[in-house]
C-alpha cells in the first residue's frame, strides 16, 4: 500500500525508484501486511460468531499470496481446477478448499472430487448429473441466487434474477426434490451477488433467505456461506463497506438465527478484492506527454493487458506521480496505455506536471489486475514483488519475448 512520507511516496520503507531500478516498469508490488491487516479487519469484525474467511483467490492467484493466506489461517475458495491445482501446490489441504464451478464441463467437477475437494452446485443441471453419479457419498453445497440486485458495475452484481449464477431461489422445491431423490449429503448454503456493495445491509437481507431455507428444508447444515463483496476505497472519498458495523449487524442476526437452528453452525465469507486489491500498486513509466487543442495525454508503457478494469468496468484507479509527488504546477491529464485501441486508465486527472520518464503509480491493482492480464498485441507481463515485513521478494519474473513463442508451434509453409 502506497503512501506519501516527508514528500516521498513509499511502500513499507522501499522507495518505487529503488523497486524500479531493481525491477524496471511495469511492475506489479504487493504489500504483504496491508493482506494481513485487512485479514485481522475481518476477523475482529464478525468475531461475535464461529467465521471461517475463505479467499476468492481468483482475485490473485500469484502462489506466494495464497502461501501468505494459508500462513494466516484463511482457507481458499477456487473456480476451476487449475486454482485448485494451486491451492494444492500452495499447501491447502483438499478440506480447506471449496469449489465453485459456473459451467464447468462435468469431466472437471469429476477431477475435482477425485482430489477430494468439495463441491459447491449452482444449477440444477449438475445437481442431478452430481447425484446420478455420487449420491451421497460426498458433502455439496448449494448456491442460491436470491433475486438480488446489488454491488457495483452490473457485470460484476451476480445475484439478481437475470444472473447466470447460482439456483434461484424460486425453484428451492426443485432442489429439495432431487436430494431427496439422490439422497443428497447438503452441508452449506452459499450466496454470492456481486462485488462494491455500497449499502451492506444486502448482506443482511439476503443472510435472512438462506436462514429461511436453511430451517425450512436443511436441518444438517455446517455452514452457511454469505460470499463477499465488500467494498474497499478507490480514491480519498470513496464510500466503503462499514464493515465494523456491518459485522454487528450480522453477527446479531446470526446468533439470532443458530438459536433457532438449535446447533454450532459456521459463518463464511470468501474476501477476493477485500483483502488483495488495496495492497497492490502498478508502477508505470510516462513514454509520451502529448498536447492536444483539448485534452493533454501521457502515454505509459503499460495497458488494459495490465489493468483491464478501467476499461472492462469503468472502474476508478487513483493515479500518482511519483517522481513529482507535491509540485505546485498542476495539469489535466488523460492517462492512456501504449495498447492500439481506447486504452485509458484515467480521464481528466489533475496531477502534478508530468514528463517523459516520470513514474506513476496506479493504486488498487493488488485485485484483478495481473490475474485478468493477458499478452494482448504480443506484450509481455510485469514482474511482480511482494514486499513483506521491509523485505523485498521477487515473486514472478518478467516475461520475455520467448513466453511469447512458447506455446506455438511453426510449420512450414
Amino acid at each position: 500500500m502506497i503512501t506519501l512520507e516527508n514528500n516521498t511516496y513509499r511502500i513499507q520503507n522501499v522507495s518505487p525508484a529503488e523497486l524500479i531500478q531493481q525491477f524496471g516498469t511495469p511492475l506489479y508490488v504487493y504489500d504483504g501486511n496491508k493482506i494481513e491487516s485487512q485479514i485481522k479487519q475481518m476477523r475482529e469484525a464478525f468475531g461475535g460468531v464461529d467465521v471461517k474467511l475463505k479467499y476468492a483467490c481468483k482475485a490473485l492467484t500469484n502462489i506466494n499470496i495464497l502461501k501468505l493466506m494459508l500462513k494466516n489461517g484463511v482457507d481458499i475458495d477456487v473456480v476451476s481446477i487449475e486454482e485448485i491445482q494451486l491451492a494444492i501446490r500452495a499447501g491447502f489441504a483438499p478440506n480447506q478448499i471449496q469449489y465453485t464451478p459456473s459451467g464447468a464441463a462435468f469431466s472437471e467437477i469429476e477431477e475435482a472430487l477425485a482430489l477430494g475437494i468439495r463441491l459447491n452446485i449452482d444449477s440444477l443441471f449438475l445437481l442431478e448429473k452430481f447425484g446420478e453419479k455420487y449420491g451421497n457419498s460426498r458433502p455439496i453445497a448449494i448456491r442460491l441466487n436470491p433475486s438480488i440486485m446489488a454491488g457495483g458495475n452490473l457485470k460484476i452484481s451476480t445475484g439478481h434474477a437475470d444472473s447466470k449464477f447460482g439456483i434461484p431461489i424460486e425453484f428451492i422445491e426443485k432442489v429439495i426434490k432431487l436430494v431427496k431423490k439422490y439422497d443428497l449429503k447438503v452441508v452449506g448454503l452459499h450466496q454470492h451477488n456481486g462485488s462494491d456493495f455500497k449499502d451492506g445491509t444486502v448482506i443482511v437481507n439476503a443472510m435472512q433467505k438462506s436462514f429461511e431455507v436453511a430451517e425450512a428444508y436443511f436441518p444438517d447444515l455446517e455452514f452457511i456461506d454469505m460470499g463477499s463483496g465488500f467494498k474497499v476505497a478507490y480514491h480519498a472519498d470513496d464510500h466503503i463497506t462499514e464493515i465494523d458495523k456491518l459485522g454487528q449487524e450480522v453477527v446479531k442476526s446470526f446468533e439470532a438465527f443458530r438459536t433457532r437452528y438449535g446447533k454450532n453452525i459456521q459463518l463464511w465469507f470468501e474476501p477476493g478484492k477485500y483483502l488483495v486489491s488495496e495492497c497492490g500498486t502498478l508502477l508505470v513509466t510516462a513514454t509520451v506527454v502529448k498536447h492536444n487543442p483539448n485534452r493533454n495525454f501521457v502515454h505509459v508503457d503499460s495497458g488494459l493487458n495490465h489493468l483491464i478494469r478501467p476499461m472492462m468496468y469503468d472502474a476508478y484507479h487513483e493515479i500518482l506521480n511519483i517522481s513529482n509527488p507535491v509540485g505546485k504546477e498542476k495539469e489535466k491529464y488523460d492517462i492512456v496505455g501504449y495498447i492500439c485501441e481506447t486504452d485509458t486508465f484515467g480521464k481528466d486527472r489533475d496531477l502534478p506536471k508530468v514528463n517523459e520518464g516520470d513514474i506513476l503509480a496506479i493504486k488498487n491493482a493488488g485485485a484483478y489486475s495481473f490475474s485478468m492480464s493477458s499478452n494482448y498485441n504480443s506484450r509481455i507481463k510485469p514482474a511482480e514483488v511482494l514486499i513483506y515485513n521491509k523485505e523485498v521478494k521477487l515473486i514472478r519474473k518478467r516475461e520475455t519475448f520467448d513466453d511469447i513463442l512458447r506455446n506455438q508451434v511453426e510449420i512450414d509453409f
